[in-house]
């Protein structure tokens, strides 16, 4: 029995438990959850439904707990349930219902981990969003990792998810992008507010040979030529790193699309309707401080161009015209002004922002080499590029250490720990545990032995067998709170966790005979025991965009 089935059963009891105290058992939600006590002697699993509820069933959770206990203590997988405290049910398992989760996970393979509780959602996670004016910097290779790790766990719990990365190819940005284009064409030096670094020269090379005459033209057409093919370029750039990193969006919107499509117009009109918008020195302003932003915004200037916060609320009318239920933002710590002004926006179009709307604020990453801070990037000038990070210490270690860290949190990566072949580095350490059980699996394959069709989970009573059966089972409430709280970081810490759990196992247990002796049952059921082990490592590495790698 594993912790889905287990509580599953929770529901059962507590719902027949109400009807015996003559109670309404459509207060109970239509999920629950089960969680490891503090102290294991005082059981397998804790449950805290019955504190949940019992105050809109109009019970003591003390005498639900003991309806729930009560009922609990007749399944055939439960050895014990006992009511702790004011109203927790503490669980023992049966040594042969606990074992049994080696047999489940072997049989259903990838699909172990997977859940249900967020199905029929549909989100589109935009993530990275990075300005096409330059390559990626080590704050969007973090939103990279773990906006990606992010859609792969909400799609292992059955949401529709769509990602979305949105880049600004409008406004103040792209012209001083162009004129730096135009400026390095020229030879000339970079004008005030410019972009710099040898991209830019790379970038207005290719543009100067693809268009030899370009610089002959009038200034306005030169100018709209090195804007043009120099945006196209920096984003075909930018879409080839992310995929080199394993990042695979779903769409790329341009803010261009919604000028040329009067979408920023139509939403003006929705908030004129919505009697949001109102003329003030010459320019339309949106008043986003009736939904609590600290002040109302311009959404056209007094000389009739449209500002960012106009695109912004195209935008998202723009997103929520096609069907998504819940936009999830994920920006860095430099736009924590941004949640403000988004809120309202989707209050302004008369969305609850608690529903449709959820942003995620991260925080910076400092990457440091033999002590010291990382040098700035040769290529970009002034930023150390996801390139130079994946040159660094590769694809896999670089999508783990940015995972592995809670997004609000400031981290300092030591490139030189990361980049070791030793079980200090979390990543190498995971990957050799599952390296270690193909090893293991490859040698009885290799001498003869098979752990056969029969699993028989009632052998395996050594502690740290024990050990590893608990915290196989534990996986899909990992991948489950993971998703339903937006944090990645609970899968790679619960994976090094597991790892350490396995390696204890393995030195412990022996799993193969010596010599000639035969396979015995005990043998058979350790092998199915690693083989859990190992698609359970694969299963949460493959969350994280991580290979798996069978030999190191």
């Amino acid at each position: 029995m594993n912790p889905s089935q287990l509580a599953d059963e929770i529901l059962a009891a507590a719902a027949a438990a109400l009807t015996d105290l003559g109670r309404d058992p459509s207060v109970l939600p239509p999920a629950t959850s089960v969680e490891r006590p503090r102290q294991p002697g005082h059981g397998d699993y804790a449950s805290a439904l019955a504190l949940q509820v019992a105050g809109r069933a109009g019970v003591l959770p003390r005498e639900l707990a003991q309806g729930i206990a009560g009922r609990l203590a007749a399944s055939p997988a439960i050895e014990s349930a006992e009511v702790a405290g004011g109203g927790f049910v503490n669980i023992r398992l049966r040594a042969a219902a606990a074992a049994s989760v080696a047999g489940v996970i072997v049989a259903q393979r990838e699909t172990y981990g997977r859940g249900t509780g967020l199905a029929g959602q549909r989100v589109n996670l935009e993530f990275v969003s990075a300005n096409p004016t330059g390559p990626i910097h080590i704050g969007g290779v973090r939103w990279a990792a773990v906006g990606d790790a992010l859609a792969r766990i909400l799609r292992a719990q059955d949401a529709g998810v769509v990602t979305e990365y949105y880049f600004n190819d409008a406004g103040a940005q792209i012209d001083r992008f162009a004129d730096s284009l135009l400026a390095a064409a020229r030879h000339d030096a970079s004008p005030a507010g410019g972009y710099e670094g040898e991209y830019i020269s790379e970038i207005a090379r290719a543009v100067a040979g693809k268009h030899p005459d370009a610089l002959g033209r009038t200034p306005a057409d030169a100018r709209r030529v090195f804007r043009t093919e120099g945006v196209a370029l920096m984003l075909q750039e930018i879409k080839a790193s992310l995929e080199d990193f394993g990042v695979h969006f779903d769409v790329y919107f341009a803010e261009q699309d919604l000028h040329d499509r009067g979408e920023l117009a139509a939403a003006l009109a929705r908030l004129r309707e919505t009697g949001h918008a109102y003329e003030a020195e010459g320019a339309t302003w949106i008043r986003t401080t009736d939904h609590g932003d600290d002040k109302d915004r311009v959404y056209v200037r007094s000389n009739g161009d449209f500002t960012y916060f106009a695109a912004d609320c195209a935008y998202y009318l723009d997103k929520r015209s096609r069907g998504f239920g819940k936009l999830l933002i994920i920006l860095g710590a430099d736009h924590h002004g941004y949640t403000g002004r988004l809120r309202a926006i989707a209050a302004c179009f008369g969305d609850d922002p608690d529903q449709t709307l959820e942003i995620l604020i991260g925080q910076l990453v400092n990457l440091v080499r033999d002590g010291q801070p990382l040098r700035m990037s040769k290529r970009a000038g002034t930023i150390v590029t996801i390139d130079d990070m994946v040159g660094a210490i590769g694809v896999d270690a670089a999508r783990y250490a940015l995972a592995r860290y809670s997004l609000d949190s400031t981290i300092d990566l030591d490139l030189d720990l990361w980049a070791r072949r030793s079980n200090d580095n979390p990543v190498f350490y995971v990957q050799y545990a599952h390296a270690r059980i193909a090893s293991l699996l490859r040698h009885a394959a290799g001498s003869g032995f098979t752990r056969g069709e029969a699993y028989d989970g009632g052998l395996l009573t050594h502690d740290r067998e024990n050990d590893l059966l608990k915290a196989l089972a534990d996986f899909p409430g990992v991948v489950a709170s993971a998703a339903a709280l937006r944090q990645p970081h609970r899968v790679p810490r619960y994976l090094e966790d597991l790892a350490g759990t396995y390696h204890r196992f393995h030195d412990a247990c022996r799993v193969l005979p010596r010599g000639d002796e035969a396979l015995g049952d005990l043998g058979r059921a350790r092998l199915w025991l690693a083989e859990a082990a190992q698609i359970v490592l694969a299963n949460g590495l493959g969350l994280l965009g991580v290979s798996a790698p069978d030999r190191l």
